[in-house]
């Protein structure tokens, strides 16, 4: 039974993972921003060979990091 969660996990983070990148794709900043941003997923997907669970909470908080930013919520550097 963990095999199965874990094989959850791993979809979820794969999924998210994708969005991630498409978001990241579409935003409007200068392209340093979205260059910066990429790398941060890239390390994320990275993690994620290595500690799955770790990578899921990396990015959850990206993920919410990148909702406040589309929102108004906060700043390029804040990113």
């Amino acid at each position: 039974m963990e095999h199965d969660g874990q094989l959850q996990l791993y979809e979820a983070v794969a999924d998210q993972l994708k969005e991630a990148h498409s978001r990241v794709r579409t935003l409007q900043v200068p392209e340093g921003v979205r260059m910066a941003l990429t790398r941060k997923l890239l390390a994320i997907t990275a993690a994620a060979k290595h500690d799955l669970a770790g990578a899921a909470r990396r990015l959850e908080r990206f993920m919410a990091d990148l909702d406040d930013f589309e929102e108004g919520r906060s700043t390029e550097e804040e990113l």
